[in-house]
């Protein structure tokens, strides 16, 4: 299934509006990098989708197994970090994208339960499509 996303300039600076279907949003740049901070960053909308499907598969799994739980909550943060700094990359970049992902669980699940659900989460279709390898096509219209 493939959704278009279509994203149009506004008149004010940096204000984007979004258009998924019958959906209206609007994203921005924070203030401090020249916008007027009237909706979400780019990053921060990179982070919510990740946020949003990684709440939905867990979600969808505990119910499959009819497990307890009640509600799921994710803390994401994206920063850019020295490639020196991380022991486990093979990159010749020297700067990394790093995404931080917190994830509380509740409900009356046993160990392995919250075990499996966490496991779950970095199996979220987004989750894949950032560790994976995307081509970005582009052309003009």
């Amino acid at each position: 299934m493939s959704t278009k996303v279509c994203v149009n300039t506004t008149p004010t600076r940096y204000v984007e509006e979004i258009a998924v279907g019958r959906h209206r949003s609007l994203a921005d740049e924070p203030s401090e990098a020249g916008g007027t901070d009237a909706g979400p960053g780019p990053y921060d909308l990179l982070l919510s989708a990740l946020g949003t499907c990684t709440c939905i598969t867990v979600r969808m799994y505990a119910e499959r197994k009819h497990w307890p739980l009640e509600a799921v909550r994710v803390t994401l943060t994206h920063a850019k970090v020295h490639a020196d700094d991380c022991v486990a990359c093979e990159t010749e970049v020297r700067l990394l994208d790093q995404i931080e992902m917190e994830i509380s669980l509740t409900g009356d699940l046993s160990s392995d339960q919250r075990q499996r659900l966490l496991a779950m989460a970095d199996k979220c279709p987004v989750h894949r499509t950032l560790t994976s390898q995307v081509r970005i096509k582009t052309q003009a219209v």
